[in-house]
This record gives structure tokens, sequence and C-alpha cells, in this order.
């Protein structure tokens, strides 16, 4: 065991900053909770980072990974699930001898007296992350829960007044009435899958469910049409909607605890003339948010992106589709600066994820609470930085304009295929050029491309027709190894799985507020922003084809504005 304090190993050992420990031991003394706890909120410290601290400090093992087959029916029986989320424990293997348990919190010496005494013998501890425990923890109840394909043998012969019942953590939900069974089954498996939305569709005759995994879709069940108005309500029924209202789009929200991880779901209903289409979006507010260093830039572009969050004021811009990742670059920068000295409100549709010390508003158009309201109240409260979730409208962005020349710091999204787009389209909505070319400190257009999935990749050599054709062979050498998936289980027999990022970095330099203030448009804007040296999206996305980590076919799909 080593006698350094836990803050002395993460600075010596892994380089986090003397500030960000003192500043999270002051957050400590105003609310007593575990240091690693803070630090995991307040500077987005890796659970990985922190387990291995905290394994050094106890002298103990750190366990990267929990084996598949450490699973113990015995051992686990004794210990409810409840007991085993609670605490973040995980038992491994029993002997004679003694018992060994992976936990995430090694200094939780009641648990561990408590657990000794239970199995009268001494612990092997071993020292895992929040996340490894939670997945074994999943890992073994996914054996006792039903599947949503064996489910459906049940649900043709339900009725609607079986979704009545109320929801409760969906991992222990066996019991329950079939379409119930079934919703939660979708949900769980939607979760364990990580896709970010499902989609029930019906069509004639039929009904489908695919899932959105890593932005592509992918169909996984298709369920017996008639059991479409119960599945419809049974949704409703949770999200507080109106089962009755089959006439009219509706929108919704509802909680869910899967293995004791609150997940929230976003619900879209939308009539067509097959009956209701629902889609819903899975948000894991648990999941680890990204810091600045981890979103995947090039060191140069992150140091630009670095110094234009931290100047005073001015607007700093994130484009792209939806779900391209927009909201979590914001929120690695919202992170970077959070400290005691500002004052930091967002407006947001949905909250996403909860930031310590950081206002935040949710957008509600019900009640008159637009993007452009909620900005507006926010100057009031006198904020150094404000994020607003998206640009929507000409008030929105007349208003984030005025606020950015007042001396605040404006972070915000649009939708546009590429950096200079962005600046062509504030003044279409009504913004002075010369107002546009004074407030705006940088843009940053992104793309999110699936990564080759690592259990699957194998070695090839690219059709050089296609990149010649991509107008690519200056940027991919004919003599190039490029990587692969042949898929596999893990990934579905897609060849990929996760998501990487491919960015684009304008900065607004003398010649491009002269350009903008000229009136010119976003082609020559972005030629010139090139030929000062930005990487467009597609040359980023071949450097990551040129690692290995994604594809060709993936690039020039994200990437297809770029011909």
């Amino acid at each position: 065991m080593s006698w350094k304090l836990l803050g002395e190993i993460l600075q010596d050992d892994f380089d986090v900053a003397a500030a960000a420990i003192d500043n999270a031991l002051v957050s400590q003394q105003a609310n007593p909770e575990p240091l690693g706890k803070i630090l995991r909120r307040e500077i987005a410290l890796p659970e990985t980072t922190l387990a291995q601290a905290l394994a050094i400090q106890q002298g103990l093992t750190f366990l990267e990974s929990i084996p598949a087959d450490s699973d113990n029916e015995e051992l686990l029986q004794k210990m409810p699930i409840s007991y085993v989320r609670e605490h973040l424990i995980y038992p491994l293997a029993i002997s004679e001898d003694n018992l060994e348990l992976a936990l995430a919190d090694p200094g939780r010496d009641e648990v561990i007296n408590d657990l000794a005494a239970l199995y009268q013998r001494p612990l092997q501890l071993y020292v895992a992350t929040e996340g490894e425990i939670r997945q074994a923890i999943n890992r073994h109840f996914e054996k006792h829960s039903e599947q949503a394909d064996k489910v459906m043998v049940d649900i043709g012969a339900t009725n609607e007044q079986d979704t009545s019942l109320e929801a409760s953590d969906l991992i222990d939900s066996s019991d329950e009435a079939p379409i119930i069974r079934f919703v939660n089954s979708l949900l769980t498996q939607a979760y364990k899958q990580k896709a970010s939305d499902i989609h029930i569709e019906p069509a004639e005759g039929s009904l489908f469910v695919r899932y959105r995994i890593d932005g592509i879709l992918h169909e996984v069940l298709q369920p017996p049409i008639k059991a479409h108005s119960a599945i419809v309500s049974r949704i409703k029924i949770l999200s507080h909607l109106d089962i009755a209202e089959k006439r009219l789009p509706q929108d919704g929200r509802f909680d869910v605890q899967i293995a004791g991880k609150k997940i929230d779901i976003r619900v879209s209903v939308l009539p067509t003339d097959l009956g209701e289409r629902v889609v819903l979006r899975l948000l894991d507010r648990s999941d680890d948010l990204l810091s600045l260093e981890e979103l995947g830039l090039a060191d140069k572009s992150l140091k630009s992106v670095e110094s234009m969050i931290s100047k005073s004021h001015g607007i700093f811009l994130v484009t792209g589709p939806t779900g391209s990742g927009k909201t979590t670059t914001l929120y690695a920068g919202l992170i970077r600066l959070n400290d005691r000295e500002k004052n930091i409100i967002t407006v947001e549709d949905p909250v996403e994820y909860r930031l310590a010390g950081v206002g935040q508003i949710q957008v509600n158009p019900r009640i008159d609470l637009t993007f452009a309201a909620g900005l507006r109240s926010t100057l009031r409260q006198d904020p150094d930085i404000i994020m607003v979730g998206e640009i929507r409208d000409a008030e929105t962005a007349t208003i984030a304009v005025q606020s950015a020349l007042t001396g605040h710091m404006v972070f915000s999204t649009l939708h546009t295929n590429d950096a200079a787009s962005a600046l062509t389209r504030l003044v279409e909505m009504g913004v002075e050029p010369f107002l546009a070319a004074s407030s705006i400190v940088g843009i940053l257009a992104q793309r999110l491309v699936r990564k080759v999935c690592a259990d699957c990749a194998e070695d090839y050599k690219p059709d050089r027709q296609l990149i010649r054709e991509a107008g690519l062979a200056d940027l991919i050498p004919a003599t190039a190894t490029l990587k692969r998936g042949i898929g596999c289980e893990k990934c579905h027999g897609s060849g990929y799985r996760g998501r990487v990022g491919i960015f684009e970095l304008l900065t607004m330099t003398d010649s491009i507020r002269e350009m903008l203030q000229a009136k010119n448009d976003a082609a020559a804007i972005r030629k010139k922003a090139i030929e000062e040296g930005m990487t467009p999206l597609r040359e980023s996305g071949i450097k990551r084809i040129l690692a290995g980590e994604t594809t060709l076919e993936e690039v020039l799909r994200v990437t297809q504005e770029e011909t």
C-alpha cells in the first residue's frame, strides 16, 4: 500500500494538473464525496486513470478487463443485484483459501468487511473501472433475461390493457406482461448494442424495428403487425403521451434504469397512412464526457481550438449534420474552461449531460422558452461563457453576435456542410457581414466515421481506380496498405465498431474577414482558407484511413459534398 494521497499519485504518475486537484479539494470541503468522483465530474478524468491510481494507492492489481468466464452462479446468488450495483463489486472466483473480488472503490472498508464475514474467508481484491464492472453485471444478468425475439412468441396474444403497468429496472423485469417485456427488451438490447436510436416502423402487413448503431440503421426484428398498436401505446404511456390521439405528431420523454444506469429516452410519434411510426433516442447521461484531447483533433488544430475558446469574447461555432458529435465537442470545450472564476450558462434542447457548476437551461417551445428567449435571459445572469445548443433562426443569430461583441464568449452549432458555409449562413440569416467578421473567432466542421472493427480487421490493397475517381490519387500512395473489417460477431457483421471524428478548422484571419465583408461566397472563402493551411474534412479522413482507423468508403460516405 502506498502512503501517498490519491491527488499526489494522480499528479506524479498521471500528469493531472495541480490546479485541478486543488479545485477538487475545495469542492470536497463544500460537499464531502470521493475525490475521484469530483475529478471525474470536473475535468472528465478517465475512469481507467482513476482506477489505476486507486490500485497504486492501495497496493492492489488493476484488472483491465473482467473475463467473460468469471461469472459464478453460486457467488452471485448470495449478492442481490441491487447490492452489486450499489457498491460496484463483482465476484470473480472462490476457493477454500479466499474470495477473489473486483471492485471500483477499494477504500470501502465496510463493504469489504461485510463480504469477508459473509463468505467466511479472506478477500483477494482487484481494482477495475466502474464501466468494466457494470459490463460484467450486464453480461451475467443478460443470461437470465428474455431476448426480444423470444418474447415475440407471446405478444401476438396481448391486448392494450397489458401496457398499463409501471416500468421498473429493466434488467429485473422478467415477469411482466408480454408487451412490457418486449418494449423493455428492445430498450435493453439497444443499450447493450450501443444504439443511439430505435425505429419502430409499420409497413404494409408488416412491422419493422431498426437500431441506429454508429450512425447506420440496422433491421433487428419484425414483430407481428397486430402488436403494433399495443407497442405504441406502451411507449406513449411511459412518455406520458395521449394514447387515444393517433392523428397528430407527439413528442415526449421518459427515463429507464438498465443495470443501474439511468437512460434518458426521447420519443417522437408520427402518424402515417400505415400507422404511427415511433423513434426513440437513447441518451446515457452516465457516459464519460470526452476531453478536448480525446476528440481526436490533430495537435495543431487542438492548440488552435484551445486558443480560440480561451478568448474573453467571440463566437466559436461547430458545424455538421445531426449526429456528427457537435454537442460532444462543445461539452469538451466547456469542461476545459469550467472553473470557479467563470460563470457558464447553457441553453440546450435537450440537456444531454449534467455539468457541475454550470447553469443549464432546457428549451421548451410550448411555453415560448426558445433558444432566442433563453439566450436573452442568460445575458441578465452576468455570464462569462454561454453555450447555445443551436443557432436556428435570425433572432438567435443576432443575439449571439451581440453577446459576443459585448464581452461574452459564445459557443454554438450550425447545420452546414463545411466550415466556410457557416459564415455565409449567418449572413443569410440577417447578420451583417462586418458584425459576423468581428465576432467569430473560429469554426470547426466535423463528421463521425465508423472505425474498422479491431477484432476482424485485415490488410488489403485498395482499388486504384476508385481512388482516382475520388480524386485522391495524390493523397493515398500506390504502395499504401489499408485496413478493412471482414465482419464478425462483435461488429454484427458490419466490419465496423465505434466511431472517430474527422475535422476541418477555419481560423478567422484578416483575409477571411475581408472576404466575408466583401460578401464572397462560401466556395471562395473555403478555397482561401485551404490556401492558408486549413485541412479539409476529406483530407482529415484520409489521414484516418492511412492510420488504419477507418476505410475509404466510409470517408467518402460522410464527405459526399466534397467533390
